[in-house]
């Protein structure tokens, strides 16, 4: 899992059809986390933009969001309230 701050949107017209209906958002990891560089994750439970999130990457964000055939690497799975 990868702590990170929520940065930004993406606005795709055109997308997998799994992915259709699905919340894009930017990812900046902390500074403490292991992983460095934005990222792209869907939004599983309703974060916005400047919101701490836990995201879960590979096959533990596809089953985590019920996507397990989507092209999917990266999935919000809660909003931090405290650290």
């Amino acid at each position: 899992m990868i702590i990170g701050k929520v940065v930004g949107s993406i606005i795709a017209t055109r997308k997998n059809e799994r992915l259709i209906g699905q919340k894009l958002l930017i990812i900046r990891p902390l500074e403490n986390m292991e992983k460095s560089g934005e990222f792209v994750a869907i939004d599983n439970v309703g974060a916005g933009i400047g919101e701490t999130v836990l995201v879960a990457t590979g096959s533990a964000a596809r089953v985590g969001c019920d996507l397990e055939n989507a092209p999917v690497d990266a999935a919000i799975v809660g909003i931090v309230d405290e650290q």
